[in-house]
């Protein structure tokens, strides 16, 4: 599993071939398990910029908090950012659909649920326009769907 996790790393600006379901969302979960990781030592080390207000008339009380992130989460955005494309383009490919599609996450309020639905589609099965299926060819049931 954790070779799935670390593939777009090794591929780190390679924009060409594919790049299964598997591959995206294992990566997907490695970046939020470390900018989780990354904020928490934020935090522990005062790094962290939050603000937080209280506000009461009397009756009512309310609490707000807000993280903006510290130099250590934004350098972790800024190294995680050429992969992240990169894996997101392949999965692109992947449905013999052009890198570019990527600029529809540009689209306000649905953008992003447009991408999101694209990262969740199946591949073509076999080979096309941008390489061989990174599934295999075999077309095995177990194949299909691991």
């Amino acid at each position: 599993m954790m070779e799935w996790m670390i593939m777009p790393l090794k591929r780190y600006a390679d924009f060409q071939g594919r790049s299964r379901r598997k591959e995206y969302w294992m990566f997907f979960l490695l970046i939020m398990i470390a900018a989780i990781i990354v904020a928490i030592i934020e935090n522990a080390l005062g790094l962290g910029i939050g603000t937080s207000t209280y506000e009461s008339d009397g009756y009512n009380a309310n609490y707000s908090a807000n993280y903006d992130g510290g130099p250590l989460l934004w350098l972790f955005v800024l190294g995680i950012m050429i992969p992240s494309l990169a894996v997101q383009v392949r999965r692109f490919h992947d449905q013999d659909k052009s890198g570019w599609f990527v600029l529809l996450g540009f689209i306000p309020l649905v953008g992003g649920i447009i991408i999101l639905v694209f990262m969740c589609l199946e591949g073509t099965r076999g080979p096309n326009r941008f390489g061989p299926d990174p599934k295999g060819a075999g077309g095995d049931v177990e194949e299909v769907f691991s």
